[in-house]
């Protein structure tokens, strides 16, 4: 089972070599209530934002916020080679919703465009568009989501270890 990379190796790293002095803050590699979610908001952001590098992204944006580096990556792997296409239909028909996108939008526009060669980029351009913009949309959306649902099972995963704990269950005694 592969293994994630500890503090101390990413300081080793010579990429990381210019900014390794604020990647080994302690703070980045905690589990905490405020910075579990902050990962996972931007784990979810950076997945849908960029095509490529979501990783090196989420951890690059957890510096400033104090997010939980470790999160933000894992979470990035929500879109990977195999979601990429249902991801991609996803993001188109949310942005066509959005823009509220159909033939008769584009009016003369359309018309111009269906002269030559034009026919297929103007088709590409508006499918690339709608898409893209769907993406954009979903990352924020995502985001929201993500650092709603983090916060509310991190209270829950809490709560149940405040309960388990020795001592919480006891019966009062019968008096004498």
């Amino acid at each position: 089972m592969p293994r994630m990379p500890e503090r101390e190796e990413m300081q080793r790293n010579r990429w990381l070599a210019p900014i390794s002095n604020r990647f080994g803050r302690s703070e980045l590699w905690r589990f905490t209530r405020r910075s579990v979610p902050r990962g996972a908001a931007l784990g979810l952001f950076a997945a849908f934002i960029v095509p490529l590098g979501q990783i090196f992204l989420a951890a690059f944006l957890a510096l400033p916020a104090r997010a939980n580096v470790p999160i933000a990556a894992l979470i990035t792997f929500v879109t990977n080679p195999f979601t990429v296409p249902f991801w991609l239909v996803i993001a188109n028909k949310v942005g066509r919703f959005v823009l509220k996108v159909d033939p008769t939008t584009f009016g003369t526009a359309k018309a111009a465009l269906e002269k030559g060669w034009w026919v297929e980029f103007g088709w590409w351009l508006q499918t690339a568009g709608v898409t893209a913009f769907g993406f954009v949309v979903l990352s924020v959306l995502s985001a929201a989501v993500g650092y709603l649902v983090a916060s509310f099972v991190w209270r829950i995963v809490v709560a149940r270890r405040w309960y388990r704990r020795p001592g919480h269950h006891r019966l009062p005694e019968p008096a004498e």
